[in-house]
């Protein structure tokens, strides 16, 4: 199934690797494993080696589908996964990498910080290998002597066009905030500059904001609103992704819960597009969706990973790819696949014009 049929379906399955996630073996077999399963989308964050890696994951999962036919309806009849770059336009935590100096640590830690690391970003010594850590932030509340900081990463307006350029995604995702609409305004021309034929422009946001107290579903609404007059005019097709309770998916049943509840707030004052699940989404989502959700369908980051986390680790020891060894690969694809094919195989029940717009 294409991706735009996937859309227009509530069929429609997102990889998301991490927008600050530079774990290049790790992206390549996250890449090659859930494109093999059908995943619509992979969202990677704009960075050339991450892309590379991204891209070489996907050219194995389709020569395997050439070797292997009957891996080709799985694989979406046989055409490939968008590649999505993600973009910020301000402070995010999607975009930040945690940091410490080893050498304030006292000698008789025990390191907390390193159990709660879904990232396996932290070892038994040294500090953040800061190419694994995509940023969900469980470390800082752990350290018992708060050392540990954390920085932000955002891209120049004079380096967007070239970057986007030069990577050539097929569509972008630019991570906002309720309140940022001139800051959303000014990287979306950046993106424009670029001159890359987008399938989609995808925008990221939830309830978080940078003023005082919380913000409603009728804000957030309005606030898409505003995104939609800009990607109208620009050409943009939207795509619009609720964040409901960022980089959460491992942690339980209650993120997938925040996720489908803030749609369903949404959706009344939503503008014209899909509307897709993030921010908390795992294998309890699809379940909690009630049958007129409106919801286009997903994203899966933390999940998606943390399910294949104990195999890249094994793989890893091994010395090898994880995709190159046959007894982790194929109980990494039976993992991946009881993630996506829930979504895969749903049946769209909604009918007229309450329905997602390809």
């Amino acid at each position: 199934m294409a991706p735009e049929l996937a859309l227009a379906r509530g069929r429609w399955v997102k990889l998301i690797c991490g927008a600050s996630n530079h774990d290049l073996a790790a992206i390549e077999d996250l890449c090659a494993l859930y494109s093999l399963v059908g995943v619509d989308c992979i969202d990677v964050a704009a960075d050339p080696a991450a892309v590379a890696a991204a891209r070489r994951g996907m050219a194995w999962a389709e020569a395997q589908s050439q070797r292997q036919p009957q891996l080709k309806d799985q694989a979406r009849d046989g055409q490939p996964p968008w590649l999505m770059v993600s973009l910020n336009d301000g402070d995010d935590p999607h975009f930040r990498k945690a940091s410490f100096d080893p050498r304030l640590c006292p000698s008789d830690c025990p390191r907390p910080c390193q159990r709660v690391c879904p990232a396996l970003a932290i070892g038994a010594a040294g500090g953040v290998e800061a190419d694994r850590c995509y940023g969900c932030g469980r470390c800082r509340p752990a350290c018992p002597l708060g050392l540990i900081g954390e920085h932000q990463t955002v891209l120049s307006a004079a380096a967007v066009p070239a970057l986007l350029a030069e990577l050539r995604p097929d569509a972008v995702e630019i991570h906002t905030r309720i309140g940022r609409g001139e800051a959303f305004a000014a990287r979306l021309q950046q993106v424009l500059a670029s001159g890359v034929p987008l399938r989609r422009l995808a925008v990221s946001c939830g309830l978080e904001h940078d003023g005082p107290g919380p913000a409603s579903a009728r804000q957030l609404a309005a606030e898409l609103w505003q995104r939609f007059g800009l990607l109208r005019q620009a050409g943009f097709r939207p795509l619009w992704q609720l964040d409901g309770r960022p980089m959460s998916g491992d942690v339980g049943v209650g993120t997938a819960r925040a996720a489908v509840a803030l749609l369903q707030a949404v959706r009344p004052w939503a503008p014209p597009g899909p509307l897709q699940l993030a921010g908390g989404t795992n294998g309890a989502s699809l379940a909690l969706l009630p049958p007129d959700s409106g919801a286009a369908g997903v994203a899966f980051g933390g999940r998606a990973r943390s399910l294949l986390q104990p195999l890249l680790i094994e793989a890893e020891a091994r010395g090898a790819p994880l995709r190159e060894q046959a007894d982790l690969r194929c109980q990494a694809l039976d993992l991946a696949r009881g993630l996506v094919d829930p979504w895969r195989q749903r049946r769209w029940l909604e009918q007229g014009p309450d329905a997602p717009s390809p």
